[in-house]
């Protein structure tokens, strides 16, 4: 990347399925056009597996030069030194105790700084930066998908404590009927009760919605039951938080003609007066909030490492 470029941030965000690359143009804040790519990656694979993975799709923005690197994935991970912590959360247990920092760094000669975020911070940020929740604060959003992600901000400050934030901002750490959340919210456990219904096998979360769609009325009262669910869990901590908006982000919002009504159900039988007002919203840049979020902390902030650094306006 030339000195005359220094408004691009090259960008890596790991999935489980996916990992995509792709240059951020902080100014615009927008992906750079022709400079996002796409590489399948497995996250039961091994070590060595994933990170050539992670390295080839790197690879495809070669041509751009050097420049400043940033890399949103999901926890459990030490962001600050760039270490694998995951055990026991079915992905990427192969890179626990892995030091991608160094690894990525060795492979990547171009990368002249290198910095890592959680990936649901990352898609709350890119949404609130430039999406969904630009101009509100104080914002808090959660992804949907293999677990639940979340992150609450505040006058632009990622939060991980105080009045209606959880422990480390982590929702997926709460409990419900007697069990952690994500025995209810996520997609196994969508396909559970489905299957528990039926007594059939368990078709993917796509499916279900489908059968929904066309009149299932099982299909229809998972999604009603569990999303109904998750906002009452959620619905104490919006009305101590009190954000003006709650955006929702990851592949199950997908199904947000099925999951929007029992969601806002829920927060307003938690909280009727207080969340009764809070805007809820499916994320305006889904695929790119991610991605957008990660180069905002690299390039704007500067300290993706701090998840309660000042982080700026988002107007």
């Amino acid at each position: 990347m030339s000195p005359a470029d220094e408004s691009t941030v090259l960008v890596l965000e790991v999935g489980g399925t996916h990992v995509t690359a792709a240059g951020v143009d902080i100014r615009a804040r927008s992906l750079r056009s022709g400079l996002s790519f796409r590489e399948a990656v497995d996250s039961n694979g091994s070590a060595e597996e994933i990170l050539s993975a992670l390295v080839r799709c790197a690879d495809r923005l070669s041509g751009l030069g050097a420049g400043p690197w940033a890399v949103a994935l999901p926890g459990p991970f030490d962001y600050e030194r760039g270490i694998g912590r995951f055990e026991g959360v079915g992905k990427f247990d192969a890179l626990r105790g892995v030091d991608l920092r160094a690894a990525l760094t060795a492979s990547l000669p171009g990368a002249t700084a290198l910095s890592f975020c959680n990936d649901a911070d990352a898609f709350v940020l890119g949404e609130w930066w430039a999406g969904a929740a630009r101009g509100h604060r104080p914002v808090a959003g959660i992804t949907l998908g293999t677990g639940v992600g979340s992150c609450f901000l505040r006058d632009g400050r990622i939060l991980r404590h105080g009045p209606g934030v959880p422990s480390e901002g982590w929702v997926h750490t709460l409990r419900y009927a007697g069990g952690p959340l994500e025995e209810t919210v996520s997609r196994r456990a969508l396909r559970r009760a489905y299957a528990r219904a039926t007594g059939a096998a368990p078709p993917d979360v796509r499916e279900i919605a489908r059968r929904a769609r066309q009149g299932d009325p099982t299909a229809a009262e998972v999604f009603t039951v569990t999303f109904r669910a998750l906002g009452r869990v959620l619905g104490p901590l919006l009305g101590a938080f009190e954000p003006t908006v709650l955006v929702v982000g990851g592949a199950i919002a997908g199904a947000w003609d099925l999951l929007a009504e029992p969601l806002r159900s829920g927060l307003t039988e938690a909280d009727p007066d207080r969340n009764r007002r809070v805007v809820i919203t499916p994320a305006h840049r889904p695929d790119e909030a991610p991605l957008l979020g990660a180069a905002y902390l690299a390039g704007v902030c500067g300290r993706p490492g701090d998840r309660t650094a000042p982080l700026g306006d988002s107007r």
